[in-house]
């Protein structure tokens, strides 16, 4: 999950998405629609009885703040909370698994703050299974040919790797930008993600106010996508000034053709 408002309980029920499966937070930066429904989300997970550590991912001044409210509300959890503190001003791995890294990208705010790139490894290739059959290939070696070896026949003729195997997709990736003036140099720390998330807080008409908050504006938004080549951008984190945000969907499109709107419990595919 990244960041945690108010709401985000309710939101998770309505998205009918198990407590159980969350096992990684990470709060972006310390305003309190990013992380005041914390506290509540980790308290109800307690009365369900969950016993799986949850793992926190934030700026290291949230520590003090959340170890009191743990103190104060939770007293008696059945499980770990285990904060992580993160360095907003730097680009850092923070989480890797076997399948994926996340690391850290630095943004211009009026408190510390940064985004997240959730960045796919890359898988093995493919077996062809008819290539397999075809040289006899017994199941032990299966593994070799997925990490680049040849085939000997058994009289002696080589059999190249990539005929034996079938390139996989490319690694996908994921840039969450949070809260952040728009920075002409974003792509030092993200380049060609096959999605972005960018706040687009205002439009044209409030620049004057995106700049005095040092937020961006869905123009701004699709400036960022195109500098950083991404594939597809998602807006949000809007003003509440505007009754329909079609008109910040309109204003990016006319940079970054390959824009959507956020919008609750919608679905994008990477």
């Amino acid at each position: 999950m990244i960041d945690c408002g108010e709401g985000t309980q309710m939101q998770l029920r309505r998205s009918h998405i198990r407590f159980t499966k969350l096992g990684h937070v990470f709060i972006s930066h310390l305003h309190g629609d990013h992380c005041l429904g914390l506290i509540g989300m980790i308290s109800t997970f307690g009365l369900c009885g969950r016993t799986a550590a949850l793992n926190i991912f934030a700026p290291a001044e949230m520590e003090p703040m959340l170890d009191a409210q743990l103190q104060m509300f939770c007293d008696h959890l059945s499980y770990d909370v285990r904060f992580h503190p993160i360095d907003t001003r730097q680009q850092t791995v923070i989480f890797e698994d076997h399948s994926i890294s996340v690391s850290t990208i630095p943004l211009q705010h009026r408190v510390p703050c940064c985004g997240f790139l959730f960045e796919e490894k890359p898988t093995l290739p493919h077996i062809r299974k008819d290539m397999i059959d075809f040289y006899h290939i017994p199941t032990s070696q299966i593994g070799n040919i997925k990490a680049g070896a040849d085939w000997t026949t058994e009289d002696g003729r080589l059999v190249p790797n990539s005929h034996l195997v079938m390139p996989t997709e490319p690694p996908r990736s994921y840039a969450y930008c949070s809260d952040t003036r728009y920075m002409s140099d974003l792509n030092k720390y993200i380049r060609d993600v096959t999605l972005l998330y960018h706040e687009s807080t205002y439009g044209e008409d409030n620049a004057l106010m995106a700049a005095k908050y040092n937020h961006s504006t869905a123009r701004q938004a699709a400036q960022a996508a195109r500098d950083v080549n991404a594939k597809k951008l998602i807006l949000g984190h809007y003003s509440s000034r505007y009754e329909n945000e079609d008109i910040l969907l309109e204003e990016a499109k006319t940079t970054f053709e390959n824009s959507f709107l956020a919008q609750e419990n919608a679905v994008f595919e990477l």
